[in-house]
């Protein structure tokens, strides 16, 4: 879930916790995006000057209440940018930390200010390029989870299922060696492609694998929250998983699926 702070959200922390409540959601966790000192996508994102205020909005709802509250940060992967992150994240303290890629070179290829350049570029040729930063990114051992596995898909840009099995097994091999988890992100049944992040196709070939999962609506607003996670559940169960992990401190721990 996401503050304010980043620019292209809404509600007060107070407001989501609210809505989780209502929902009889386990828990929760701030993933807001991650500062960058160097001006990447600074748009959509908090000043790192603004990531104390970050910690102390989160921090008032973490006082035992239920659902519990959790502390954490969503990082974008980009060629260049693990020195920083490799000296920023450990700092944090964070629950969790999620890692993503919103770029390929200078295009935000999920921005809808950007998505006419997906009329200018070969489609196949992109997913090459985004599925080449996320072997990279799951390389780098720097995050927990990985989140909207398959965001290229947003405005409708899908992958013929041949190209894709192909193209996600190199990820999918790097997801399973680096020991991470992969979220089911609602999300994407509010986005023209009208599916959840990862595809069935890519969340079965993870369940064969053994590789964990959790679940994130991607709020940008108290009313995102908790958003169709019974239909993620059960397709989680379609594809084999019957457990997902929680997070504390980093730690993740494995819970059956309600």
């Amino acid at each position: 879930m996401h503050t304010p702070l980043c620019k292209h959200a809404t509600g007060a922390p107070d407001l989501y916790w609210q809505a989780a409540a209502t929902q009889s959601v386990r828990e929760i966790a701030f993933t807001d995006h991650a500062p960058d000192p160097s001006g990447f996508d600074a748009k959509y994102r908090m000043e790192p000057s603004q990531f104390d205020e970050y910690r102390r909005l989160v921090a008032p709802l973490q006082d035992g209440r239920t659902p519990p509250v959790l502390f954490g940060i969503e990082a974008d992967y980009y060629p260049g940018v693990v020195p920083y992150l490799t000296d920023w994240l450990p700092r944090g303290n964070f629950d969790l930390i999620m890692g993503s890629v919103h770029y390929l070179g200078d295009w935000g290829f999920d921005n809808p200010e950007l998505r006419h350049k997906w009329n200018e570029v070969d489609i196949k040729g992109a997913w090459k390029a985004y599925m080449k930063l996320m072997v990279e990114l799951t390389g780098t051992r720097l995050f927990d989870v990985i989140g909207h596995f398959d965001l290229p898909k947003k405005f409708g840009h899908r992958l013929r299922d041949r190209d894709l099995k192909e193209m996600i097994q190199p990820v999918l091999d790097n997801v399973m060696k680096s020991g991470l988890a992969i979220e089911i992100n609602t999300a994407g049944w509010r986005k023209e492609v009208a599916e959840a992040y990862p595809s069935p196709l890519i969340l079965s070939l993870a369940c064969e694998r053994g590789i964990p999962i959790c679940f994130g609506s991607d709020s940008h607003e108290p009313e995102h929250v908790g958003y169709r996670f019974d239909d993620a559940v059960r397709l989680a169960r379609e594809v084999g998983y019957t457990h997902s992990l929680v997070f504390r401190q980093r730690k993740p721990e494995s819970v059956p699926l309600p």
